[in-house]
């Protein structure tokens, strides 16, 4: 079986990767990637592959895509290729049109090929928006996109159900609440954190700066949020899935488990400037997973601490 995974580099295309290779190493994934070699590759996921090809094919070119797509004949598709920052789709006009581009190079040149195969399309909770009323988010609430990124994967999303139900096609989007793990960059909120942290206690910072610490949301292990998609993409029942623990967390708690992680007093060390956060910043955000759990028997299952505690030591290992 071939599966092909855009977007291989980032933190859920390295779980995903590893995930496959564990439980089916008859496999051969080939991986799309912009800016990595497979030796630099295995080195971020700390793992080798003998099954892997890392390509670096231009997925806003119609053509090479479209050469991929025939010549790999896969029989899977995992989408998870794009920028992933709502902040710098607003800075960056292009990123939105790359986003859909490279969705519709996919699917087209898929469809031309006359190749159904099964396709996993990673949309995001951002589709819900800022202004949206409700609190808790399953596949039938209200989508009110208010950034360039958002209106992208929205576009995405609502295309998802029309070749799902046009082709009878197992077509899927997954929509993923906040999921973190050790393969994340320096400027995501956890890992902000706990390099924070990390250079308080070596005496290289004396503090953090964060736009506030009573927003909560749902954040979940990146691994756990890669098994549902797995789960998704072999077994969906529907073309559309909320992938979340179910929980809310505020800021100040996920700064206390790790700062206590250090030794640390989160209280000496954190100021706080209103001007970081989005205009209109929900103050809780949460996923109802209940339809994935009902029809696939998926649910998260590490805590927020434990899965904390996973980050923190990994990342640490990796530094070492």
């Amino acid at each position: 079986m071939k599966i092909l995974i855009t977007g291989i580099a980032g933190q859920d295309g390295v779980f995903l990767t590893k995930l496959l290779n564990e439980k089916h190493k008859n496999f051969e994934i080939i991986g799309i990637s912009r800016h990595l070699s497979k030796t630099q590759f295995e080195k971020k996921a700390q793992a080798n592959f003998d099954n892997i090809k890392i390509l670096n094919t231009d997925l806003l070119n119609k053509n090479q895509v479209f050469n991929l797509v025939s010549e790999v004949e896969p029989n899977v598709v995992f989408n998870l290729s794009g920028p992933s920052s709502v902040y710098r789709s607003f800075k960056d006009p292009k990123i939105e049109n790359e986003i859909k581009l490279i969705f519709n190079n996919l699917t087209d040149s898929l469809i031309e090929n006359k190749n159904f195969c099964r396709f996993f399309q990673a949309s995001s909770s951002e589709m819900y928006g800022l202004n949206n009323k409700e609190i808790i988010y399953s596949e039938k609430s209200s989508f009110i996109p208010n950034s360039p990124y958002a209106n992208a994967k929205l576009q995405n999303h609502n295309r998802v159900k029309e070749l799902y139900e046009n082709y009878d096609w197992n077509i899927f989007s997954g929509i993923l609440f906040n999921h973190e793990s050790e393969f994340r960059g320096s400027e995501y909120l956890i890992m902000k954190i706990i390099n924070g942290a990390i250079d308080i206690k070596n005496q290289e910072k004396n503090y953090i700066q964060l736009g506030s610490l009573e927003l909560k949301r749902d954040w979940s292990y990146a691994e756990e949020i890669v098994e549902g998609i797995l789960e998704i993409t072999f077994y969906g029942k529907s073309f559309d899935y909320v992938l979340g623990s179910g929980k809310a967390t505020s800021i100040k708690e996920i700064i206390d488990i790790i700062f206590r992680y250090f030794d640390l007093d989160y209280q000496q060390y954190i100021k706080i400037d209103k001007n970081i956060l989005r205009k209109n910043d929900p103050e809780i955000i949460v996923a109802d997973p209940s339809k994935i759990k009902n029809d696939l028997g998926w649910s998260t299952k590490k805590e927020i601490e434990e899965f904390l505690h996973i980050i923190i030591k990994n990342y640490i290992k990796s530094k070492a």
